[in-house]
């Protein structure tokens, strides 16, 4: 799979267009949590410093079309520039005219492209006005990547464009870690639904050699093998579909882990009293909230023998200690693997992001996606079509 970089491009005295992912918490007017603009950051400062102009195009929220004031990009506007270290023009009525006077080095951003309905409609008039405005599109939005938008799939087909610095280092992690890996490859499945992840699953049975299954997702299969999960979180309905992925690795060769004890307690509240049982053991009044000491045992020993990790999802309830000590104890695992050069380890998806941030493992792995659905998209095998669009 090959796609154009800033390496690529020229940019000088051009006007670039960068689709970006600022889709930030915001309370009370402030961003509370600016990890997703620190990581566009490379990409602008290259495009300005190569004496490019920077048209920033995001959006936040769903306005669903329509103009939701508390859904302006003009909040953002503070974040960004402490961020950039320079002063960014924010733009909402007259696109060229704006944009025309900016000079070489000037970073704008556009008024939230979703109060357009063109933008989710992928619509062509829409994606031409924002095409008009620029020279060269840049995706650096690897996180909007698996909608069909104006700016995100349209935009690509109208003008020379190529993947920023945040999308290069996406695709590349992602294609090191499911594309052409280093075997053997352990996945890390958790999660409350097996019925979410179905789609996940199955391509993940035949990509990796070891797939382990944690959270709520583990209950479901035990129950599929006739265990007793007590008042665990389980899709009893799902047990028929979890025995076809059991039966699927085993024909293609995959070994599926599943935990040989666990945590249970009574109450779901922090602190709550529990004890560790074997995974068929669980009473009938109590309910399965992390995974137990054998269990991770286990996973280490699989970590040892692997070179490549793909995470998603915890192995417990990780928001409510002492629920989150499978998880923590595999993630530190896994941290020191990558550390010691052992272990190619890519993680992503909401949950996981926040558990391993928790864990403190997050800044050793090889790789953390902050794309959740597009990143489960890819892990699914499904073409995303700001991707697509982008190839050569």
């Amino acid at each position: 799979m090959a796609w154009k970089t800033l390496d690529d491009v020229e940019i000088k005295a051009k006007t670039v267009l960068i689709r970006v992912d600022i889709n930030v918490p915001v309370e009370d007017g402030k961003v509370t949590d600016d990890t997703r603009i620190q990581r566009i950051i490379p990409t602008v400062n290259e495009v300005i410093s190569k004496g490019g102009k920077a048209i920033l195009m995001a959006h936040f929220g769903r306005p669903k079309g329509q103009v939701v004031p508390e859904m302006s990009l003009a909040q953002i506007v503070p974040a960004v520039e402490a961020a950039l270290g320079k002063p960014v023009t924010f733009i909402s009525g007259n696109y060229a005219e704006s944009v025309g006077a900016l000079s070489s080095g000037d970073v704008a951003l556009l008024e939230n492209l979703r109060f357009n309905p063109g933008e989710e409609k992928n619509d062509a008039g829409f994606a031409q006005r924002l095409a008009s405005l620029g020279d060269l599109y840049v995706n650096d939005a690897f996180s909007a990547a698996h909608r069909a938008h104006a700016s995100t799939e349209a935009i690509a087909r109208l003008m020379p464009c190529c993947a920023g610095r945040l999308m290069e280092q996406e695709l590349s992690a992602l294609e090191t870690a499911l594309g052409t890996p280093k075997r053997p490859v352990v996945a890390v499945v958790g999660g409350a639904k097996v019925s979410t992840k179905l789609d996940l699953l199955s391509n993940l049975v035949e990509k990796t050699d070891h797939l382990v299954i944690g959270g709520g997702m583990a209950n479901t299969f035990l129950a599929a093998q006739g265990i007793d999960v007590g008042k665990s979180l389980a899709e009893h309905d799902m047990t028929d579909t979890a025995t076809e992925i059991m039966t699927k690795a085993k024909t293609v060769g995959c070994t599926i882990h599943l935990p040989v004890d666990v945590v249970v307690a009574r109450d779901f509240k922090a602190g709550a009293e529990n004890e560790t049982v074997a995974a068929d053991a669980c009473p009938a009044d109590a309910m399965i909230l992390d995974a137990g000491p054998k269990t991770v045992d286990n996973l280490e020993a699989v970590f040892d023998q692997c070179e490549t990790l793909i995470w998603n999802g915890p192995l417990g309830a990780f928001e409510i200690p002492p629920f989150d000590i499978a998880t923590n104890a595999a993630a530190a695992k896994a941290a020191e693997q990558t550390k010691a050069g052992k272990l190619i380890s890519v993680a992503g998806g909401g949950d996981t992001v926040a558990a391993l941030n928790v864990s403190g493992a997050a800044d050793d792995f090889t790789y953390i996606s902050t794309a959740g659905g597009a990143f489960l998209e890819w892990m699914e095998g499904k073409t995303l079509p700001g991707v697509a669009a982008l190839e050569t």
